[in-house]
């Protein structure tokens, strides 16, 4: 089994309705993301997955949460944009890409919204 990790970025603000505490203020994270993907078998040139289509396949779900307040997007119009509520929605997204067709599995996504906290989504 191989296993095979790429790491983004993008910065967003948000708040969480309902909380009791700092978070409930409208602030904003550098949020981290990393995409883990498993399989078996490799193509003929001896790769799980291209580094270079998986990045760029993250990238371009990522732009739609840069620079962005969370909380105004319509994927987010009956839940708070929680770390755990990105990660779930960036997997399930990802999830739908083409390139997911062969042996390489989205296997999870993890998303940091500081330095020492993450959230690990898997299916």
């Amino acid at each position: 089994m191989y296993e095979l990790t790429v790491r983004s970025a993008f910065e967003a603000a948000h708040f969480i309705d309902g909380y009791a505490g700092k978070c409930s203020r409208l602030h904003g994270h550098n949020w981290s993301v990393e995409v883990i993907v498993r399989g078996t078998e490799l193509d003929k040139l001896g790769m799980l997955i291209d580094f270079k289509i998986l990045k760029a396949e993250l990238n371009r779900v990522l732009d739609e949460l840069d620079h962005r307040f969370l909380n105004e997007l319509a994927t987010f119009a009956e839940e708070n944009p929680t770390a755990e509520n990105l990660a779930r929605k960036i997997f399930e997204q990802l999830a739908a890409s083409e390139i997911f067709n062969g042996s390489a599995k989205l296997y999870a996504v993890r998303v940091f919204e500081s330095p020492n906290s993450c959230v690990t989504y898997y299916e």
